[in-house]
């Protein structure tokens, strides 16, 4: 059952053959087993954090329950969620929520259709993988130090090809191709469950209204 074990031994004819049979069908099943613990692993995180949003009504909670459950689960040590809102007639992505955001991002940030990466996947509706971040771009930083990620992946949510908002993720290690799967199913998920909140919103805010009226 030890799938990280092959046959060196030296050897010709059918005994070669024969180990190089056994190695093939060892690689095989391990990477059969892999494949299947990474949909385990992605299935039960998508039910998990959609389990964790439920009867949730106030969106910046809900932000911030995502990336401290996000981040941790995507190996990454920086982490921002930005909303889609509507100012001074226009369409812009505003900071609510992160994850190992420097002091100095405590302070509102807002960035327009178009501007900056957050911006950029906001109007191409597509997400962006950077494998190889430019040196300065981002200090991730701790009580002892900081250090810029090499790996940035930014994700649009979207809810009927409607952007409602951007996450984004740094990393010093390499997102793999089934932590990028599930970022971008629970992307899906995460705009039905916000466009679900901005709906409750609304609703709540009818009664209120009327009864101003009144």
């Amino acid at each position: 059952g030890d799938l990280t074990r092959t046959i060196s031994v030296e050897a010709e004819g059918e005994v070669a053959e024969l180990k190089d049979n056994i190695n093939a069908m060892v690689k095989s099943l391990r990477e059969s087993v892999q494949a299947s613990q990474d949909q385990d692993w992605l299935k039960s995180n998508l039910a998990n954090i959609g389990s964790m949003l439920q009867g949730h009504r106030d969106l910046e909670v809900v932000a911030e329950l995502i990336m401290e459950e996000l981040a941790p689960l995507m190996d990454a040590q920086h982490g921002t969620f930005f909303l889609s809102v509507q100012w001074s007639g226009e369409t812009q992505l505003r900071l609510i929520a992160g994850y190992g955001l420097s002091a100095d991002k405590d302070a509102p940030v807002q960035y327009r259709i178009g501007q900056s990466l957050i911006g950029q996947v906001a109007k191409s509706k597509r997400p962006i993988v950077i494998e190889e971040v430019p040196p300065g771009y981002i200090k991730i930083s701790s009580g002892l130090g900081e250090a810029s990620p090499s790996n940035l992946a930014v994700m649009p949510i979207l809810y009927q090809d409607q952007v409602l908002g951007v996450v984004e993720l740094a990393s010093f290690a390499k997102f793999t191709p089934i932590k990028l799967a599930f970022l971008e199913q629970l992307a899906e998920s995460l705009g039905i469950s916000v466009n679900a909140i901005i709906s409750n919103s609304r609703t709540d805010a009818i009664p209120e209204q009327s009864h101003r009226l009144t």
